[in-house]
């Protein structure tokens, strides 16, 4: 057995959390798993994982293992790759992280396109509010719905967004319109506990300087979909993004406000890590996942919402 295939067998391992459900990801046994990963902590003489009936952890020799095999492999995959290109072949394995939101609302039909379209791509889709490191964590891929300041990264915007503020007409006729941003301070908010500004909302002045409101109220929740329900509920105003808000505006549930104070740069990107060469299966998932955008509905123009 090559050292290869019990490297890419400690690292399924290590992702899966435990060797069962590596072994039920990888249609292997549990047995030939632990196999693999036995033989190579012996080659290498150091205990990689420490196994217990109860818990799954790596040891100190085993995290600076999992790290730069990651690495090797991806070099070795990535040449592999690099062949391959010059037959136009489209295939192999893509790790792919995405926020929820993006999964749930009708945007997150664009992965499924895109598989149906490249059967020989495999999509490794983890959904994950928080924001991962890619390198650390192997991803070749992240979907981020936000405005993005990490120069670390390489990111395409794939789409703009607009993030609303939003209120029922039941909420508007109780406390009435707020006039400034800072009004919000003493009315009742829906908090999206997933978004980076949490109770500090962000706005602009019309001459373009930052405003940040402190806001509260009686719902707070990790999904803006649990908020876009509380704000047509009457139970506070609420910033939505417009893609997941653009139904019930529609409908009259709910209304927009202060858009003079939106702040803007929000955007749908795709970010991947510094690489010396993109696989060209991720680059045609890029590609792809900018057009996709553009024909249902939402280019870099903004011309209109998601349906």
């Amino acid at each position: 057995m090559d050292t290869l295939t019990r490297m890419r067998a400690f690292l399924k391992v290590v992702e899966a959390e435990g060797f069962s459900a590596a072994a039920r990801k990888a249609g292997k046994s549990k047995a030939l798993l632990s196999k693999y990963v036995r033989e190579l902590e012996d080659e290498l003489g150091a205990l990689l994982i420490n196994r217990t009936t109860r818990k799954f952890s790596l040891t100190e020799a085993g995290h600076t293992y999992y790290r730069r095999a990651g690495e090797i492999l991806r070099e070795i995959d990535m040449l592999a790759e690099s062949l391959r290109e010059s037959s136009g072949e489209i295939r192999g394995r893509i790790r792919l992280t995405a926020p929820r939101t993006f999964a749930d609302a009708p945007i997150g039909r664009s992965l499924i396109d895109f598989a149906v379209a490249h059967p020989d791509v495999v999509l490794d889709i983890h959904l994950d509010d928080r924001f991962v490191d890619l390198v650390e964590e192997g991803f070749d891929l992240a979907i981020r719905i936000t405005r993005l300041d990490d120069s670390s990264l390489i990111a395409r915007r794939l789409a703009p967004f607009r993030i609303p503020l939003c209120a029922s007409p039941v909420l508007i006729e109780k406390h009435g319109l707020p006039c400034h941003p800072r009004d919000l301070a003493n009315l009742p908010c829906i908090v999206d506990t997933n978004s980076r500004f949490r109770h500090n909302w962000l706005f602009r002045e019309r001459d373009g300087t930052a405003i940040y409101v402190p806001v509260s109220g009686p719902i707070e929740a990790n999904s803006p979909f649990a908020v876009r329900a509380a704000a047509v509920a009457g139970l506070g105003f609420a910033i939505i993004p417009d893609f997941i808000a653009e139904p019930d505006i529609r409908a009259g549930r709910l209304v927009t406000l202060l858009d003079d104070y939106l702040a803007d740069g929000a955007g749908v990107y795709a970010v991947y890590p510094h690489r010396r060469h993109l696989p060209a299966r991720v680059r045609a998932l890029v590609d792809f996942l900018a057009r996709w955008m553009k024909e249902n509905g939402r280019s870099e123009a903004g011309d209109g919402p998601y349906v």
